[in-house]
C-alpha cells in the first residue's frame, strides 16, 4: 500500500516518500509525507497571503539582492511588571499522567513556564522583526522543526514563513492529539486541523524510564491557510493542554527571537527606515517602534513588553481532595523522574 494523499494548498497530491514539489499557482512548496525507517512526520504546509497582526496592510514581496553596508539592531527585551506564575495542570485531569508526569512539581502538577526570564530581566523566545524591508539579504527557506517530546513541544516559540512547512513529529511513547489554530487581536481565532499525531509502532505505551529511547511517530500533511489579517499560529495537545506551541510569520528574513537573557540581534539591514516589531503570545499587541538604519551603523534598542495584568485562577495549584489522586479510586504513581518543577 502506497503513502496516503495529502491536501494541500486546496487540492489533492499524493504524498511520495522523501518528495518536494512546487506549486506554481500558489508560489509554494508542497512537502510530501515521509516515512522512512519508521521516521514519521507530521508536515504542515503554510500557504495563503499574510498580513501583519497588528494591521491590514498585506505582506509585500521581498528580492534578495547583494548586500553591502548593511546596519545592525541589537538589544534586549525586558518584561515591565511581575512575572506571572506557571501555568498549572493538575496531571489526573488529563491522559497519561505516569508518563507526563516524569516533568512535574511532585506533587502531581504539571507546570507551564510561558514567560521564562533572565537574571537581569531579560525576557526570552519574544521575537523581534523588523517591518517595510523589500530586498535585502538571502532568505533561509529551512522548515521549522517541532518535537513533541516528554509531552511538551519545542521549541515553545518559532517563526514561518509564507508559503513554506512547519514540520511535526511525536517523540513520546503515547498518542498526541495535534490541534492548530491561526489568530490574531482583529480576526481572532480560526481552527486549521484537528489530527491524531501517533506514537513509533516500537514504543512500549507506558513505558515510564527516565532515559526511554525517543523515537518518531507516524505521519500525516495538513494545510494551513493563514488570511484575514491573521499571522500568528498556534498548536496544542487536544490531550494534553499543558503542551503549546506558538509562531510568527515572517515576510523577510529580517528577524530574531530573544535568547535566555532577552538579548537579539538582526544584521545586514539596508539603510532606510522601518518599523521594529517586538512581540510574545502572552503579552498582547506587542510593542512598535519606528527606526532609522544607518550605512555599517549598529542601533542599540532596549524595548519593553508588558506583564499582563490580572490573576490566572483557573491556572493555579489547589491541594483540593476532590481533585486528588486519591480521587481515581486507583493507584498511580506519578514521579518527576526528568524533572522536579518549580
Amino acid at each position: 500500500m502506497g503513502p496516503p494523499s495529502a491536501f494541500l494548498c486546496g487540492r489533492v497530491v499524493p504524498a511520495i516518500e522523501g518528495s518536494t514539489r512546487y506549486n506554481r499557482i500558489n508560489s509554494t512548496r508542497e512537502y510530501g509525507v515521509r516515512d522512512m525507517s519508521g521516521r514519521g512526520r507530521l508536515v504542515i504546509v503554510v500557504c495563503g497571503i499574510l498580513t501583519w497582526v497588528l494591521g491590514t496592510e498585506p505582506a509585500r514581496s521581498y528580492d534578495v539582492v547583494e548586500m553591502t553596508h548593511g546596519g545592525t539592531i541589537e538589544g534586549t527585551i525586558t518584561l515591565d511588571g511581575s512575572v506571572p506564575e506557571p501555568k498549572a495542570f493538575n496531571l489526573i485531569t488529563f491522559p497519561d499522567p505516569a508518563y507526563c508526569g516524569r516533568i512535574s512539581n511532585g506533587r502531581g502538577w504539571r507546570l507551564l513556564h510561558d514567560f521564562v526570564v533572565g537574571h537581569q530581566g531579560g525576557l526570552k523566545d519574544a521575537i523581534v522583526l523588523l517591518e517595510g524591508v523589500e530586498s535585502g539579504k538571502p532568505f533561509d527557506v529551512s522548515v521549522p522543526l517541532i518535537e513533541a517530546r516528554d509531552c511538551m513541544f519545542q521549541p515553545f516559540m518559532t517563526v514561518v514563513r509564507n508559503g513554506h512547512a512547519v514540520e511535526v513529529i511525536n517523540m513520546d511513547p503515547v498518542m498526541h492529539d495535534i490541534q492548530g489554530y491561526e489568530t490574531s487581536l482583529e480576526a481572532g481565532a480560526r481552527v486549521l486541523f484537528n489530527t491524531p499525531l501517533v506514537m513509533n509502532h516500537q514504543h512500549r505505551r507506558g513505558d515510564l524510564h527516565a532515559l526511554h529511547n525517543h523515537a518518531p511517530g507516524k505521519s500525516l500533511v495538513g494545510p494551513i491557510y493563514l488570511n484575514k489579517g491573521r499571522r500568528t499560529f498556534y498548536m496544542q495537545c487536544g490531550f494534553h493542554a499543558y503542551m503549546e506551541s506558538w509562531a510568527m510569520a515572517v515576510n523577510n528574513p529580517y528577524y530574531a527571537l530573544t535568547d535566555a537573557e532577552g538579548k537579539f540581534k538582526i544584521d545586514q539591514i539596508p539603510p532606510g527606515t522601518y518599523q521594529l516589531v517586538v512581540w510574545h503570545p502572552q503579552t498582547g499587541p506587542g510593542t512598535t517602534k519606528s527606526v532609522v538604519v544607518q550605512p555599517d551603523g549598529t542601533l542599540i534598542e532596549h524595548l519593553t513588553l508588558p506583564a499582563p495584568r490580572g490573576n490566572r485562577t483557573a491556572y493555579k495549584i489547589l491541594d483540593n481532595p476532590r481533585f486528588g489522586l486519591e480521587s481515581l479510586g486507583y493507584s498511580v504513581d506519578i514521579q518527576p523522574l526528568l524533572e522536579r518543577q518549580r
